[in-house]
């Protein structure tokens, strides 16, 4: 989830500027290795600005937003929630739904007392939904929410258990995606359990993993298919700086299976944004990670990322989802603190890089060595 600050061209779902022609068109897969499609993944995109969801019967639009942020104070926020700081969460949450997008990723930790936070996320992404409904009644937002594998957390009757806490911090009889954050300490089958009882239960439509390895991811899918059940996502760092899903046999694998990969920390935390100079890192955590250093070894790509983004009329972030969004089954979530950076978000779909930039962005990225943000995946 990262900040993105570049507000030039930006787009909404409902109007992008380019033809319907464009907007109906498929986006371009790069030449990315993969396996071979198994199980026969199908073509994901079932309307202008959603796709089906892995195997399931879920359908959400082409980028989501992660709602990490939100309350957060441990890592984001400068380590401090205000009302400015409240009212800007609420006005990305609305300015997402303007612009078309439904899809609304968060966490029981987010935000949450364990985590240090100041106001649970789910407790914030419930209020903006039930407050926007009393004006839109039958609005549908898509809320993805995880389970935190946390050690002293046994069996399946733990996954139900928080489930149904992190029903009442939202405000919801069910949600669309359940996902186990993190693999469990002490072994997953339990836990995969509990998803499956959750679906058979009514509480989720659809069920998914986050930082799951390809043994675990394949194990996962196993399970779940032996019960009837279609794993949906799995959910890892994912960008274009970052492509250890590309690296490590998770795209492929989950290209395989026909389970969507959900990308979190898409821009980089903001670093692909353009934003941040050498001269001018981020603050905070994330100042550890992207030091002048990196930021250094990252101006040339920076640079060609928004001469891409001049030829589009589209913005540095505009681009980097774009990629993402390129390479097939792949739905990125960046985190929006700010109506503008959701409105920016919007402008990502509606249109497609050519495959020749595609893989130009990936040949330079690749001269770059990776770094690994936070949390940190394959834990």
């Amino acid at each position: 989830m990262a900040m993105a600050m570049q507000v030039t061209g930006i787009a909404c779902f409902s109007s992008s500027g380019f033809s319907q022609r464009h907007q109906r068109r498929n986006f371009r897969r790069s030449a990315a290795p993969r396996a071979a499609a198994s199980e026969g993944l199908a073509s994901p995109s079932v309307d202008d600005n959603k796709l089906k969801l892995g195997g399931s019967e879920l359908k959400v639009t082409k980028v989501g937003i992660g709602a990490w942020s939100w309350g957060d104070t441990s890592y984001w926020n400068n380590f401090q929630w205000d009302d400015k700081k409240m009212k800007d969460a609420k006005d990305a949450f609305n300015a997402s739904i303007d612009c078309g997008i439904t899809l609304f990723d968060t966490a029981e930790v987010y935000g949450s007392k364990l985590s240090f936070g100041a106001i649970s996320s789910e407790t914030l992404l419930g209020r903006f939904i039930s407050e926007r409904k009393k004006r839109e009644p039958e609005l549908e937002v898509a809320i993805a929410t995880k389970f935190a594998a946390l050690p002293w957390r046994l069996g399946r009757e733990s996954v139900l258990c928080a489930l149904k806490d992190s029903l009442s911090r939202l405000g919801v009889s069910s949600v669309e995606l359940y996902q186990l954050h993190w693999p469990g300490l002490w072994g997953n089958e339990g836990y995969i359990d509990g998803l499956g009882d959750a679906v058979e239960q009514g509480l989720v439509k659809a069920v998914g993993v986050s930082n799951y390895s390809e043994s675990r991811l394949r194990a996962a899918y196993k399970q779940l298919k032996q019960r009837g059940i279609p794993l949906a996502s799995n959910q890892v760092n994912y960008s274009l700086i970052y492509r250890k899903p590309e690296e490590n046999g998770v795209k492929a694998t989950c290209d395989e299976l026909g389970v969507t990969v959900i990308a979190y920390s898409p821009i980089a935390q903001g670093a692909l944004t353009g934003k941040y100079t050498p001269m001018n890192p981020p603050s905070g955590p994330r100042g550890r990670i992207y030091t002048p250093d990196v930021l250094t070894k990252l101006q040339p790509l920076i640079k060609r990322i928004g001469e891409i983004g001049g030829k589009y009329e589209k913005t540095n972030t505009q681009v980097v989802l774009n990629w993402l969004i390129c390479q097939g089954n792949v739905i990125p979530i960046p985190g929006a603190k700010t109506a503008e950076q959701a409105k920016e978000f919007g402008g990502s779909v509606g249109w497609s890089l050519s495959t020749d930039e595609v893989d130009e962005l990936r040949s330079m990225a690749s001269e770059i060595s990776p770094v690994i943000g936070f949390p940190v995946e394959m834990l």
